[in-house]
């Protein structure tokens, strides 16, 4: 018996160790009860804990919320959103399946609304500040450059 234990301890461990990885920027645009909402889900993942932020734009109202309760478990993720919209505080849970670069998500606005949205994953920023060299042979001889890059605010120098 104490064998059987250790290995599907083992086996349970390994599992674990396969839980999708949803750190990154999410995209969303779905149409609900009061109409289209845009969001924005930053999401930062810690082993099976799961946190971050939601931005959204709900009939030109713009909303920033933070994320509670996050966890992943396997190719399931869920947190909760707190967002006070128009005076009133909504408790709204999202249960989601990832995939490769989405999650299906199941919204649920208290006991108002369920809706399904999928988002979808923002191809990461690269990040290229600091010194790059490049050599090349050309028609008048070989070429040797040097360019320092620094990135602030989204913008490229160099």
């Amino acid at each position: 018996m104490k064998k059987t234990l250790t290995l599907l301890t083992l086996v349970a461990v390994q599992f674990s160790a396969l839980a999708a990885d949803v750190t990154g920027t999410w995209k969303a645009e779905f149409n609900t009860q009061i109409g289209v909402q845009k969001y924005i889900f930053t999401l930062k993942q810690d082993g099976t804990a799961v946190t971050g932020k939601a931005s959204s734009e709900i009939g030109g109202e713009k909303n920033e919320s933070q994320l509670t309760e996050g966890k992943i478990d396997g190719d399931r993720v869920s947190f909760v959103e707190l967002l006070n919209f128009q005076g009133n505080d909504l408790r709204i849970s999202y249960n989601g399946k990832v995939s490769d670069k989405e999650i299906k998500f199941t919204r649920k606005v208290g006991d108002i609304a369920t809706e399904e949205l999928v988002a979808k994953l923002e191809a990461p920023a690269v990040d290229i500040a600091g010194q790059w060299q490049a050599e090349f042979d050309t028609q008048v001889g070989l070429q040797k450059y040097k360019f320092t890059f620094q990135v602030n605010d989204g913008k490229l120098t160099a």
